[in-house]
């Protein structure tokens, strides 16, 4: 186990050198940590968790074209070079093609609780302080607006148009961020979702009131 996982660290630390700061080495790092946390209180194989949550953005869509199919076909290509388990392969890659959050309310195509683990621990990084800080660097990256008034949330996005969406940062907030508290799998992602969703309310709070200069 502890082999291939080194080995998966590695690969996926050479493959995100250059990558968006949102979605580089660290974000998969916390989603490690996070889905190893939550894991501690499920019956689930830690190893297939371990690897789904290091290469579950190995070659996010978002960076290639919209293609959903890159990150997945370089995972298997990985783990069938170094001659993983097929059974616990095809496991894994049903993980990857599932766990992110795609708009349009998608339903998930695969059920497991390592999916569930590695989804809250994945959902967790894109809220809280650190989904603040990614969802403004994405927005920068994308030279989208901070905030236009004039541009409402739009909750009824379907996968096309929340994938080609160019809305001001904060209506990120509403679309997605905002959202994942109550999608969260597990006990333990409930809980850990709680508190950075407070903190996340409390910053909305704050950001409108500086906005419109009352503090």
């Amino acid at each position: 186990m502890k082999d291939i996982i080194y080995l998966t660290v590695e690969f996926v630390k050479r493959q995100l050198q250059d990558a968006e700061g949102g979605h580089d080495w660290f974000h998969i790092e916390r989603v490690w940590k996070n889905a190893e946390t939550i894991a501690k209180s499920e019956q689930c194989d830690p190893e297939i968790v371990a690897l789904a949550a290091l290469l579950h953005d190995i070659a996010d869509s978002k960076f290639h074209g919209g293609d959903e199919t890159v990150g997945p076909t370089l995972a298997r290509n990985w783990l069938e070079s170094n001659g993983y388990s097929r059974a616990n392969l095809q496991h894994i890659i049903a993980i990857i093609e599932n766990v992110s959050f795609k708009g349009g309310n998608m339903a998930r195509t695969h059920e497991s609780i390592e999916l569930d683990v590695v989804q809250d621990a994945d959902r967790l990084d894109a809220i809280g302080a650190i989904g603040i800080a990614r969802t403004f660097n994405y927005g920068g990256f994308k030279n989208r607006a901070i905030y236009d008034p004039e541009t409402l949330p739009n909750l009824n996005l379907s996968k096309e148009e929340y994938k080609k969406s160019t809305a001001p940062t904060i209506n990120h907030f509403y679309e997605k961020l905002l959202l994942l508290k109550d999608r969260m799998n597990t006990q333990t992602g409930k809980e850990m979702a709680a508190e950075r969703h407070r903190f996340m309310e409390i910053y909305l709070v704050q950001f409108y009131a500086e906005w419109n200069g009352s503090r």
